[in-house]
């Protein structure tokens, strides 16, 4: 019987091994970290001699079983002496032909008798005369736009990994970096994520510089700064500083690099990540960082004197700071004329207000303040809440995660049928919700109503930090009824007060109040009101437009 029960425990209960298992085919050897640097035998300095550049390359890719890496031996005749010669890259993030006609091509057809008529740098140069060689194949023998000299294999397998190509020549102690990219990259496309009716149709993409020359063809002023970093020490990702020299303040420059460059980390392959890592305080639910895709978005704020942090790979900028009222407003409201931005702020407002509080109040009312509603209504929701089973609290719960479950599968599944789950999902769940009895129809409408208004908010992250303080409100509801609700926005006040994004405080405008002369407020001024930027900002240049901005209109006109 004993056996039976030892048998019995032993299936069902997990007893952990005292040994951890070891993925090893010796037991004599034991796991170790790897570290991040070479091994001593490899030479970080390039060598004179290219056997020796070859053999340390070979170490540093493991090209015995790299199939990517290309390291391709010519020679270089010059002068009637011939130089052994290399050129390195990543099959797939090269341009072939580039390298073909614009490398290979004139170094190996060189004549060997070519110094009667040879130049360097507009000078003829006699056969008898010694030349420098590297000089010379910078200067005269390497027809691209984009070459420089390094002297570290570093510096040489960095600029490899990036997509360009490496040149060296025996005898010669630096390599040539030779910018020949040619990797597939996703097209500008339309937004998808933060559409608008006026405005830009083009999209961040993944690629690094794409991004960076769109925000340079929309500003067009050489003051436009883009610093380039490199944060992980595996994944070395290329990150782009971006802020204007003569408007941004230069203590938030200075804390966005220091941010930036002080993370050690073994890699980052998206904005997301960094954004977690950059923001002031990752407890709080709320976003602290704007993250978007609109580059007519990110260059507005550039304008305004905010510092923008793009991330190779990924196609979403980062702008700092980011306060509340940043979340709650659409790149749709600086196009429109005053009057139909400030009615669809107010719309929006009313509707962060709907999604964050009303099923909460409606659980306060329907347990603790029923004579606030009108007897008519409050004998309607008494019958229709006859036949349910369950209390208020678990009728709204459960609603309002069946309604989560909707929309996480919306996203999940496949683009043609996300809208067609989502609709039917409603409707045929609510349906048959209210049909067997477990839930009253005016829950429906309540959890209706609140959906909708959680889709009129900008910004995605902000959404989520109210759909999670949403099921705070409704436990609190539920607890103290209009108490508990007052205590916790009294709480998320108290919070939002205190925090701050790289300096800025969270609640500006209205904690601290901002100057009246300032362009910076949830209604927006009109267009030709907007003189002053942002004061919490404190940037070189406050001032964005004169006084009397529109001069065909005050100034005299003299025909």
């Amino acid at each position: 019987m004993n056996n039976f029960f030892n048998k019995l425990k032993k299936a069902f209960i997990y007893t952990p091994s005292p040994t951890p298992y070891k993925f090893l085919i010796s037991e004599n050897n034991s796991p170790k970290e790897e570290s991040i640097s070479e091994p001593s035998i490899v030479a970080n300095n390039i060598s004179t001699s290219l056997d020796e550049n070859l053999t340390n390359l070979k170490i540093r890719y493991n090209a015995l079983i790299n199939s990517d890496i290309i390291l391709r031996e010519f020679t270089l005749n010059l002068n009637g002496v011939s130089y052994k010669s290399l050129i390195v890259c990543i099959d797939g993030m090269v341009n072939s032909e580039l390298i073909n006609n614009f490398l290979l091509k004139p170094l190996m057809e060189l004549p060997d008798d070519c110094s009667k008529n040879f130049r360097l740098n507009g000078v003829k140069i006699k056969k008898t005369k010694k030349i420098d060689l590297c000089d010379y194949i910078y200067n005269s023998l390497v027809p691209q736009n984009s070459i420089k000299k390094v002297s570290t294999l570093d510096d040489l397998i960095s600029s490899v990994n990036s997509g360009n190509c490496a040149l060296l020549v025996d005898t010669l102690n630096s390599g040539f970096i030779i910018d020949v990219k040619g990797y597939k990259s996703r097209e500008i496309s339309a937004p998808t994520n933060e559409i608008v009716v006026r405005g830009s149709q083009e999209a961040f993409v993944e690629n690094l510089r794409t991004n960076t020359s769109m925000l340079r063809r929309i500003i067009n002023n050489e003051k436009l700064i883009i610093e380039n970093t490199t944060v992980g020490k595996i994944s070395k990702t290329k990150v782009a500083i971006c802020y204007l020299k003569n408007i941004a303040n230069s203590d938030l420059v200075n804390e966005v690099k220091y941010r930036v460059n002080n993370l050690d980390i073994d890699y980052i392959i998206s904005s997301g990540q960094l954004e977690q890592f950059i923001q002031d305080r990752n407890n709080i639910a709320f976003p602290q960082v704007i993250a978007t895709e609109r580059s007519d978005k990110t260059s507005l704020h550039l304008l305004e004197g905010r510092v923008v942090i793009i991330v190779d790979g990924s196609p979403y900028a980062l702008i700092v700071p980011g306060v509340f009222l940043d979340f709650l407003s659409s790149p749709e409201d600086f196009n429109l004329k005053h009057q139909y931005s400030n009615l669809l702020k107010l719309i929006r407002f009313a509707a962060t207000f709907i999604t964050l509080l009303l099923p909460g109040i409606y659980v306060a009312i329907s347990n603790y303040h029923t004579e606030l509603l009108p007897t008519e209504l409050l004998f309607t929701i008494a019958a229709s809440r006859n036949t349910v089973p369950f209390p208020t609290i678990i009728e709204i719960l459960i609603m309002e995660i069946s309604f989560e479950l909707i929309r996480e599968a919306g996203l999940r599944v496949p683009s043609p049928f996300g809208s067609t789950i989502g609709i039917i999902g409603a409707l045929v769940l609510g349906e048959s919700a209210v049909s067997a009895n477990l839930v009253s129809p005016i829950l429906i409408i309540i959890v209706a109503i609140t959906g909708l208004s959680s889709f009129t908010i900008p910004d995605f992250s902000l959404s989520f930090a109210f759909r999670i303080f949403r099921f705070i409100y409704i436990i609190l509801g539920y607890l103290c009824g209009f108490l508990g609700i007052a205590i916790g926005i009294f709480i998320q006040l108290t919070v939002m007060v205190n925090l701050k994004s790289f300096g800025a405080p969270y609640l500006v405008p209205f904690a601290p109040k901002n100057s009246l002369k300032s362009s910076f407020s949830y209604f927006i001024k009109p267009i030709w009101s907007r003189e002053t930027r942002s004061d919490f900002l404190n940037t070189k240049r406050p001032k964005q437009e004169s006084k009397f901005s529109m001069q065909w209109k005050f100034w005299e006109r003299k025909y």
